[in-house]
């Protein structure tokens, strides 16, 4: 019995001086600091907080200005990227019909072809019930489609990290930007469902 106690309480005293330091000071009372500054965990408005990286850090009034400015100028074109990802998926998607369309034409002409001949010599046609299904797979539609996607995402990662500062000026420059962006580019997306 004595053997656990020791062997636990030595557990927690190697694990404390492993930890004593890692660069973050962690009080109740406080908001959690960390050597290089403060992170606030409720929203506020001082200037002074990391975005996204150690070194941009806006500490005066002009810098937050121009940061809050380039984050709404990033999100109106979050939205206009958007806009031009429904406009393609449109556009792809009506190719690719045209090209099913083409190969089941094909595929039903030598089928008509088939049938002239007399049965023994006619293959059983094979019907492909995935194609009446699923688009082909078209490498100059799909890839595009993935890149896209991609940026997207890490534009949205990124507006998530942002918030995550809870400042209230990074936040409305988010908000406003999207707003924005969606009046400016919002009317010429044809509505696919659900693209962001």
């Amino acid at each position: 019995m004595h053997f656990i106690a020791r062997l636990a309480l030595l557990t927690f005293l190697i694990a404390r001086s492993l930890a004593h330091d890692n660069g973050m000071v962690m009080n109740m009372d406080q908001g959690m600091s960390m050597n290089m500054g403060n992170m606030i965990m409720y929203l506020h408005h001082t200037v002074g907080d990391n975005l996204l990286f150690v070194g941009w850090a806006p500490r005066s009034a002009g810098a937050m200005v121009g940061t809050c400015i380039g984050i709404f100028l990033l999100a109106v074109a979050e939205r206009w990227l958007a806009m031009m990802r429904a406009v393609m998926e449109a556009h792809w998607r009506t190719r690719a019909q045209i090209s099913l369309a083409n190969n089941l034409n094909t595929s039903i002409v030598a089928t008509s072809e088939e049938r002239n001949k007399p049965v023994s010599q006619a293959a059983q046609p094979q019907r492909d019930s995935q194609s009446h299904w699923a688009l082909p797979l078209i490498f100059a539609y799909d890839v595009p489609r993935g890149i896209m996607q991609v940026v997207l995402a890490s534009i949205n990662i990124l507006f998530m990290l942002t918030v995550m500062t809870f400042q209230i000026g990074f936040i409305l420059a988010i908000v406003i930007g999207l707003g924005v962006g969606e009046a400016l580019f919002g009317r010429y997306s044809p509505r696919l469902g659900h693209l962001h």
